[in-house]
């Protein structure tokens, strides 16, 4: 037994050294992130609660960015989608468990009703992403953002309307998870802990699904739309036909998200298809850099966490738009690839300064420090007075 121990911390250990003599590899801080998602089980409650939010909204706005970022195309109208994947699963929850239960049996019917009506939400939202994505994609620039602003705020009127009787207007629908007995084993679906790791295992599952369409040739494509659409065209891609694709699997991917925040939530609210919270994917991706594929998640988190932080001080809560708006202003003027792209010109900033120290020791290292801050500074105010610079460092 002991034996084995030492082989897990001597494996682990080796883990860590190479990591930080080698850097951070993709495969290196993907682990590290799985094995984050499991300690982050074992927080309190709250903070469980408070990151089980933060990783549907992650997944909402790396959607989101696969419109975005890597396509070129600016969606004010996602949450549509979002509302349907929610209104998707809170109806079928509301009027199908029982008849459900009847097929599967009472122990399993939550789970099973769970599955069922995310499918159905994911579908609903197909059903709309079709004639919308395929309006829509025919225009460019503000007048795409504007289409797709006017057809969520088309779908957030219907819901209102409680069309037959589904959406129950501005009350919505309540999402109730019920008790599972699975293997001899109970659980309440809608526990805190036994939620987040539903959630994180979705989540984690979608994002990898996401990075993998980006990575594929398809992916490529989009990147060339982004870069310009003209010269994909002249290479013989059909733009119209890819974007409306691009903006299907987003719409899709979105739903699922929609899915998990009706569950987490317990209740499916017109609030879900508002216009300002198609804002919350735009807003979380400018904070973390729609260049990198990971911004939109680091965007949530600061997001989340910053607007989490605010709410604890009741002085500032009041005016909690106003220190956004500042962080927005510091991000687009200052960090112009996001919270991501600082954090990755932080990184090699690093390994210049190991460079330096292993080359010449702590006083090179120092030195090399004090001319980069320097040399920043004074890039930095020529930019203020007016005057071009080429000098500096790359980095």
């Amino acid at each position: 037994m002991s034996t084995q121990s030492d082989g897990l911390v001597g494996r682990i250990g080796t883990f860590g050294r190479q990591a930080v003599s080698n850097g951070w590899t993709t495969e290196r801080f993907v682990l590290l992130g799985l094995l984050g998602l499991v300690l982050v089980s074992f927080g309190p409650p709250f903070q469980v609660y408070l990151f089980t939010e933060f990783l549907i909204i992650a997944l909402f706005a790396v959607a989101f960015n696969l419109l975005y970022g890597y396509t070129g195309l600016l969606s004010f109208g996602h949450a549509m989608f979002f509302g349907a994947g929610a209104y998707g699963l809170a109806i079928v929850m509301r009027d199908y468990q029982t008849a459900i239960a009847d097929v599967v049996g009472t122990g399993v019917a939550p789970l099973a009703t769970f599955v069922v009506g995310g499918v159905v939400g994911v579908s609903l939202a197909l059903v709309i992403a079709i004639p919308v994505g395929y309006l829509s994609v025919r225009l460019e620039e503000i007048y795409f953002a504007l289409i797709t602003l006017a057809f969520g705020m088309l779908f957030y009127s219907l819901l209102l309307q409680d069309p037959y009787g589904l959406t129950n207007g501005s009350d919505g629908v309540f999402v109730l998870l019920g008790m599972v007995e699975l293997g001899g084993t109970e659980f309440r679906l809608s526990g805190r802990r036994t939620y987040y790791y539903l959630t994180a295992a979705v989540v984690t599952l979608s994002i990898y699904g996401i990075w993998r369409i980006v990575n594929s040739p398809f992916g490529t494509v989009c990147k060339a739309l982004r870069e310009s659409p003209d010269r994909a065209a002249a290479l013989g891609v059909n733009v119209s036909v890819h974007r409306w694709m691009t903006f299907i699997v987003s719409a899709l991917f979105v739903a699922i998200a929609g899915v998990l925040i009706a569950g987490f939530s317990s209740v499916a609210t017109p609030n879900e298809a508002h216009w300002s919270m198609s804002a919350t994917p735009v807003v979380a991706t400018v904070i973390g850099g729609a260049g990198y594929f990971g911004g939109p998640i680091v965007g949530a988190f600061l997001y989340h966490y910053v607007r989490w932080g605010i709410s604890r001080f009741p002085a500032l809560e009041a005016y909690w738009e106003l220190f956004f708006g500042i962080m927005l202003i510091v991000v687009v003027l200052y960090f112009k690839q996001g919270a991501a792209g600082g954090l990755a010109m932080l990184r090699m900033w690093l390994q210049d300064v190991k460079a330096a120290h292993d080359t010449g020791g702590a006083s090179a290292a120092t030195a090399f420090v004090r001319k980069s801050i320097s040399q920043k500074l004074g890039n930095a105010m020529s930019r203020d007075s007016g005057r071009s610079d080429d000098g500096g460092i790359d980095r």
